[in-house]
């Protein structure tokens, strides 16, 4: 028995140096990846966190069903809402709020087209800095980049989808009002605009979400390459 284990100990000394090696061989700093790799991590990730941003708030319910991202009146107008309930009115209200989540839901995979654009666009020599800021350095970038085409994009689509309610209207006559006495930002005064603002606010989130698990656990996402770049920024 004695003889035994003496005999696994050069197999077990052989074995840790075996792991001490391997963990060496994967212990790379940014500093040690080639710009090729920095920039296909990054767009990887780009890619796998916008796409599946769009998927799940371009689906029924991906902003009604999601209190983290879910559209509601914006200022006085919410608690406005609240008292309209109490008189009978909830069914309007709800209609109306129903509207404003689905026509965010409509807008989103309108975004598809430009979010992959800009990851194909994205400079090489951009990639080790976005990948050496924070949690968030990703998102901030698509936004950078993409926000203002994609609001262009978006207001037609919620335009649309918006109209199909009554309350419309009234609701822009009464947050007109409100804003001119500071109840309610002017940018918010215009339903059609606000939806859109807070759809494109919803998509960055979802896109920001996305970016933390994959620089968190980049295996789990079962790519090379992830694995590679983000597990150097650990």
């Amino acid at each position: 028995m004695k003889r035994r284990q003496f005999n696994s100990l050069p197999l077990l000394a052989l074995a840790g140096l075996t792991a001490v090696a391997v963990q060496q061989a994967h212990a790379l700093t940014l500093a040690d990846l080639s710009n090729a790799d920095a920039s296909k991590g990054l767009k990887t990730a780009l890619e796998k966190g916008a796409l599946s941003a769009v998927g799940l708030l371009g689906a029924q319910d991906g902003f009604l069903g999601n209190p983290q991202v879910r559209i509601p009146l914006p200022g006085y107008l919410n608690d406005a809402a609240q008292l309209l309930r109490t008189f009978g009115q909830g069914d309007k209200v709800d209609e109306l709020l129903t509207s404003m989540n689905r026509a965010a839901e409509a807008a989103v995979p309108q975004s598809r087209e430009l979010l992959l654009k800009a990851v194909q666009n994205m400079s090489v020599t951009d990639a080790k800095g976005i990948l050496s800021g924070g949690n968030t350095a990703v998102t901030d970038f698509f936004a950078s980049k993409t926000r203002n085409d994609l609001s262009a994009k978006f207001l037609p689509v919620v335009t649309q989808a918006t109209a199909k309610v009554g309350l419309v209207d009234k609701y822009n006559a009464v947050a007109g009002k409100a804003s001119e006495f500071g109840l309610v930002k002017k940018e918010d005064a215009n339903i059609q605009q606000y939806v859109t603002n807070k759809a494109l606010d919803g998509l960055f989130f979802m896109i920001s979400e996305e970016e933390k698990k994959i620089r968190a656990n980049p295996v789990g996402y079962g790519s090379a390459i992830l694995s590679k770049v983000f597990g150097a920024l650990q």
